[in-house]
């Protein structure tokens, strides 16, 4: 039997404990495990899908619509001095900058050197996130609009197609939005209908939420979506759908969807999905939208307002023409140093962009909606 030691617990050491007292560990460094754990990321995808222009030594641009022509026979004898009905009319569509749009971060320097961390750059990161989330659902906004008006051509016997709105499903509840066959004949039906209205099949478009992307996925076994070679890999990992009637598909968190952005949680009715929260969602997931009309401060472009928008929106569909982007200045950071580091002891991290969107030619854009027979309205 192997002998006991007669030391007293209490007589050992704790080297962990704060003046002797409360957690033996307390002292015990916590290293750092050399992983970042970062917020949720909302990809930007707008950006190249529109017509991206770069604006310089003014305030907005103006992009020129000129109207299609009609043929006629001649007559011998005639002289020939135009069209006599004066064809093609010609409209404009100018796109405004808004203010300086910034997301910022003071970064006090006995921090970064106390930190066993770097701050710096994850916090350029996540600078870089807001912004491009705001960049995307102020850019998917406008096509929103453009799906709903009119064409800027609309002379009298010249007047040019506008935007189309199609139905997801037949009833009156929004979970049709969610049922991959209702989407499926959706995309066909835009295909046709933006075909029919000569609009380029070049750049055409399709952005879903994810629980929609997903539901398509599900079901490429039956809807023939997906590429048999590429089903493996490419179906798991959330990219296996390719393409709808030549339309690429696209996810993404920042649509308009049932009046939020990218989802909707709670019970099923004609304005909501019926999804379940898998709890925990925080603040920036299914935010309501937030008022972006021309009369909220900052903004120079009407994006509509949450109640414009309205509460049974929930896909896009468009060709790259449907939406322009002017930038003044492109997504920079800029960083304080000098005197100014000096005296604050530390530095302010700026993210910055000037730019601004709104549709541009209506024909290509597409919106979805479902829970209710009734599209939209146009604002």
């Amino acid at each position: 039997m192997a002998q006991q030691s007669s030391v007293n617990p209490a007589q050992l050491v704790q080297l962990g404990q704060a003046n002797l007292a409360g957690d033996k560990r307390a002292l015990y460094l916590k290293l750092f495990s050399g992983e970042m754990f970062k917020g949720f990321q909302n990809n930007t995808i707008a950006r190249d899908m529109v017509m991206k222009r770069t604006l310089k030594n003014g305030k907005s641009l103006q992009f020129i619509y000129t109207g299609r022509m009609t043929s006629e026979f001649h007559t011998p004898g005639n002289s020939i001095l135009g069209n006599t009905d004066g064809a093609p009319p010609v409209a404009e569509k100018t796109i405004t900058i808004d203010d300086l749009l910034i997301s910022s971060a003071f970064v006090y320097e006995l921090d970064e050197t106390l930190a066993h961390y770097e701050l710096r750059g994850e916090i350029s990161k996540k600078i870089g996130y807001a912004l491009a989330e705001k960049y995307d659902r102020l850019i998917f906004r406008a096509l929103t609009r453009g799906a709903r008006a009119a064409s800027p051509v609309s002379a009298s016997n010249f007047a040019e197609p506008g935007g189309t709105q199609i139905r997801v499903g037949a009833t009156a509840n929004a979970s049709d939005a969610y049922v991959a066959g209702n989407l499926v004949a959706a995309f066909y039906d835009a295909a046709a209908a933006m075909d029919e209205k000569g609009v380029s099949s070049d750049g055409r478009c399709g952005v879903l939420n994810p629980r929609q992307y997903y539901e398509l996925i599900q079901a490429v076994g039956s809807n023939g979506l997906v590429n048999r070679d590429v089903q493996g890999t490419a179906l798991q990992n959330g990219q296996g759908i390719v393409e709808i009637a030549g339309i690429k598909i696209f996810k993404s968190m920042n649509i308009p969807f049932f009046g939020n952005y990218g989802t909707k949680y709670g019970s099923g009715s004609a304005t909501n999905p019926g999804v379940t929260s898998p709890g925990n969602t925080g603040d920036f997931v299914g935010v309501a939208a937030e008022n972006a009309s021309a009369a909220s401060t900052g903004i120079n472009n009407d994006y509509g307002t949450a109640a414009e928008l309205g509460s049974n929106s929930c896909g896009l569909i468009f060709q790259k023409e449907g939406a322009g982007v002017v930038e003044a200045i492109g997504p920079q950071v800029q960083v304080t140093s000098g005197d100014v580091s000096v005296i604050y002891q530390g530095d302010v991290l700026l993210g910055r962009m000037a730019c601004g969107a709104d549709y541009l030619n209506p024909a290509a854009c597409v919106e979805l909606f479902a829970g209710t027979a009734t599209a939209p309205s146009a604002f």
